[in-house]
């Protein structure tokens, strides 16, 4: 198997999708001749020509428009957004038309298309190039939302995404394109290349969307995280000394719950981890399924760590940035409750 950056896994995925089924087309803004501002689409147009890989004008609402009316079709578009911050003007075709479409239909159309975006901040990217608006998605009924932490997962996730008949959200922490990042802003970034989850298998593979997977074993205390977030929890831990459990949600919808539950039930303790703001973020949602679903088990209340509800700031980024000494100070809080 080759190891590949994440950038390289998600271009790879692209690949494998369009070489298999001619249906499937790629455009955005700088996404054709210039390859993406992160390069993720680099080659894609020279090999499939610019029919199939092609720019789009500099307006979110009109790629993602264009995308819904190729699906309904029969084509199966991959549409980037250049940045996450860039999807608001874009916001009401995926919730009024995108996620609807099958149920106001009856069936009769349905919208294949995954709409790609870069999430997340760790490069100063500041207050618009740095924000994780995940939960704005997994409140949609309709959607399938997706946040890969490696390349592997990059890979297959992506193409079960371009796969699957009715719209994903396919959120890639940039924080994570060229190495897995664990919070250290201060020590050196590890590269892909000396990382397990970097070997990618060649051709087509997938990875089935709702499906969670334990990073990291433990009985003390059970993790949630996604996307950078599973390698500061990681590193958390570690930095603690705490026997915790890590668990990768890889896709936030579908929700594995199951995977969840399983492994609070055995801790009896749970800290939800996400970069994202902590008011009605995802990790409210977590941390109501965990006191539903595993109340008699808790031996304290679920905590959460997130950024803090301001926008992302320049200067301060690794104040905002919930770090492995953030992780590290709840694992131990939480473990001194009764």
């Amino acid at each position: 198997m080759a190891r590949m950056t994440m950038i390289e896994a998600i271009r790879d995925a692209m690949d494998v999708a369009m070489a298999a089924d001619p249906r499937v087309v790629v455009f955005g803004e700088d996404v054709g001749y210039f390859g993406g501002v992160f390069r993720c689409t680099a080659g894609l147009q020279k090999k499939y020509g610019a029919s199939r890989c092609f720019d789009a004008p500099i307006s979110e609402s009109g790629i993602v428009g264009a995308g819904i009316g190729m699906a309904t079709y029969g084509l199966k578009p991959v549409v980037e957004i250049q940045f996450a911050d860039y999807v608001y003007p874009a916001y009401d075709q995926i919730v009024s038309e995108a996620a609807r479409l099958r149920y106001r239909s009856a069936g009769e159309f349905t919208c294949p298309m995954v709409v790609r975006m870069p999430t997340g901040g760790g490069i100063f990217g500041g207050q618009t190039h740095s924000q994780s608006p995940e939960a704005l998605f997994t409140h949609v009924t309709g959607l399938k939302v997706v946040v890969p932490s490696n390349p592997q997962d990059a890979k297959g996730l992506l193409i079960a995404a371009i796969e699957d008949p009715d719209p994903v959200i396919f959120l890639e922490p940039k924080r994570l394109y060229n190495g897995p990042f664990d919070g250290w802003h201060d020590r050196p970034v590890t590269a892909w290349k000396t990382h397990d989850l970097s070997e990618v298998a060649e051709g087509h593979y997938t990875v089935p969307l709702g499906k969670a997977v334990t990073r990291r074993e433990g009985r003390a205390v059970t993790i949630l995280a996604y996307g950078t977030m599973v390698h500061v929890a990681l590193a958390g831990a570690e930095a603690a000394g705490v026997d915790a459990e890590v668990i990768d949600l890889r896709t936030l919808l579908p929700l594995d719950l199951d995977a969840i539950v399983a492994s609070v039930k055995k801790t009896g303790r749970c800290v939800v981890l996400h970069e994202a703001t902590l008011t009605s973020g995802f990790g409210a949602e977590l941390a109501a399924l965990v006191q539903q679903e595993c109340f008699y088990h808790l031996e304290a209340p679920v905590r959460r760590i997130a950024g803090w509800d301001t926008p992302y700031p320049h200067v301060h980024e690794w104040i905002y940035f919930p770090g492995p000494e953030r992780v590290a100070r709840a694992l131990t809080d939480i473990l001194e409750e009764a």
